[in-house]
C-alpha cells in the first residue's frame, strides 16, 4: 500500500467520501476498500452499521459493490451478501445463465455510475477460470436495462442519488443519456 490515505488513490478516496457522505448516518451503511473478496455484512452485535467492503483498493469494485447495494431491498440488506446464491470461478453453463440473470441490475447500474465518474466500465461474467465469458445476451439485457434506466429517469432510489454524486464530482454529466450505453463496446 502507498503512503496515500488507506492506501487508496485519490479518486477511490473520494468515491469512499461520497457514497459514506450519502448514507453512513441515512442508510448506516459504510463503504470500505481493501477486502480480499467483496462482501457486505449487515449491522450485529459486532458493528452497529452495514458495512458493504470492496476488493483492495478497485475502483471499478467498489462501484459493482455498491451497484449491488442500490438495487437490494430492504429484507435483502438484512442478509450476508444480501443472500444471493454465488458459486466462485467454474461456474457451469447453467449455473453461469442463473450468475447473469442476478447481474443484469447491478452492473446495468455499475455501468451508469461509471459513466457519472468518467470510469471504464467493463461488463464481467466473473468466470476468469473457463472459457465462459459475457454472454451475447447477457450484454444485451445489461445495455436495455441501462437504456430503460436513463429513457425514464428511474434509477434505483440510492443509486440515483449517487450517480448524481459521482457525475458532480467527476464531471460525468450526460450519465443519463441512453446513448452512452451502445451494447458494442461491452465485448472489447
Amino acid at each position: 500500500m502507498s503512503g496515500r490515505a488507506g492506501g487508496f488513490d485519490p479518486q477511490t478516496c473520494q468515491l469512499i467520501a461520497v457514497f459514506n457522505g450519502l448514507f453512513a448516518e441515512s442508510c448506516n451503511t459504510r463503504l470500505s476498500g481493501g477486502g480480499e473478496e467483496p462482501v457486505y455484512l449487515p449491522a450485529d452485535e459486532r458493528s452497529g452499521h452495514h458495512q458493504l467492503i470492496f476488493r483492495h483498493d478497485y475502483f471499478s469494485s467498489a462501484l459493482h459493490e455498491v451497484a449491488h447495494w442500490c438495487v437490494a431491498g430492504e429484507q435483502r440488506r438484512l442478509q450476508v451478501d444480501f443472500g444471493y446464491w454465488y458459486r466462485p470461478d467454474g461456474r457451469s453453463l447453467d449455473e453461469q445463465k442463473s450468475f447473469e440473470q442476478v447481474e443484469i441490475k447491478p452492473q446495468a447500474l455499475e455501468w451508469i455510475f461509471s459513466v457519472a465518474a468518467q470510469h471504464r466500465f467493463q461488463i464481467s461474467a466473473d468466470n476468469l477460470s473457463s472459457d465462459m465469458g459475457a454472454s451475447d445476451a447477457f450484454a444485451a439485457a445489461v445495455a436495455a436495462q441501462a437504456h430503460s434506466w436513463c429513457a425514464v429517469g428511474s434509477l434505483p432510489m440510492r443509486g440515483a442519488l449517487f450517480a448524481a454524486a459521482l457525475s458532480a464530482l467527476f464531471g460525468g454529466g450526460d450519465y443519463l443519456d441512453p446513448g452512452r450505453y451502445p451494447v458494442d463496446p461491452l465485448y472489447s
